[in-house]
């Protein structure tokens, strides 16, 4: 099923699908941990089970797998605004502010897009933990123009796998 008008959250679904069926980094660490739990024009919130392959050698989340959150919460933000390419990262920017978790914690993240243009696309991510505390946030900007070309809003190109509906 393409060239067919999604809904936001099974277009960005469907997208995240991309990323672990194309991309080198994202299958391998996050794999079937990583969920979109709701996304809507310009929002997208992700749930991680934290496993042992994210954390450091305190056994807690390591920041690196926070800022590959960013980036991917980040790229996801531009897909809900309807963009199934989402650009490249010319920026990306973490704080953190408390332990994010342990193995066997949940780590939410909401990944906002706050302002997209015909170059750029501006996102922020916000993550909790299981308690509702911020324990960081990141931002991340996309240079998005080759994502605009031949794109047609939340509409999968020929070809791509296209996520289930989920309730």
């Amino acid at each position: 099923m393409t060239g067919v008008k999604l809904p936001p959250a099974r277009f960005v679904r469907s997208v995240l699908k991309s990323f672990m069926a194309e991309s080198g980094l994202e299958p391998r660490l996050f794999g079937p941990h990583l969920r979109v739990v709701n996304a809507s024009k310009g929002k997208v919130d992700l749930e991680l089970d934290i496993t042992k392959d994210h954390t450091n050698r305190l056994k807690i989340i390591h920041g690196g797998t926070i800022a590959s959150l960013v980036d991917l919460g980040g790229s996801l933000a531009v897909a809900s605004e309807g963009l199934y390419a989402t650009g490249v990262s010319t920026d990306l920017n973490v704080t953190y502010l408390k332990s994010g978790g342990k193995v066997g914690d949940k780590i939410q993240a909401t990944a906002e897009c706050e302002k997209i243009g015909k170059t750029l696309a501006f996102t922020k991510v916000t993550f909790t933990n299981a308690q509702g505390e911020l324990v960081a946030r990141g931002s991340h900007t996309k240079y998005v123009t080759a994502a605009w070309k031949g794109s047609h809003p939340y509409t999968p190109p020929d070809g791509a796998e296209i996520a289930d509906e989920v309730d």
